[in-house]
């Protein structure tokens, strides 16, 4: 059973990508844009929160979706937590 996201995306578009120097965490967001743009917001949600997003990201998410959204979808926050202290999920 695959714990990814359902992907819209073809196997050509991602080989295409990483062969023109797309990292894997720009893969997993371009994979979140394909979702989108075919309408699956849950697909969408899922792929953005595999990627490793910059701490000014997830405050940016914190401050239009509240904490619980972040940890509802399991984002990843290690970078948040380095920059803002291991509180900054929490809300203010």
């Amino acid at each position: 059973m695959s714990t990814k996201p359902k992907s819209y995306m073809t196997e050509e578009d991602r080989t295409r990508r990483r062969a023109g120097g797309m990292s894997e965490n720009a893969i997993l967001m371009a994979e979140s844009r394909a979702a989108d743009q075919a309408g699956d917001e849950e697909a969408a949600w899922a792929w953005l929160a595999l990627a490793k997003l910059p701490a000014h990201s997830l405050a940016f998410l914190k401050g239009q979706f509240g904490a619980q959204f972040i940890r509802d979808r399991g984002f990843r926050t290690d970078d948040a937590d380095a920059a803002y202290g291991s509180d900054s999920r929490d809300p203010a």
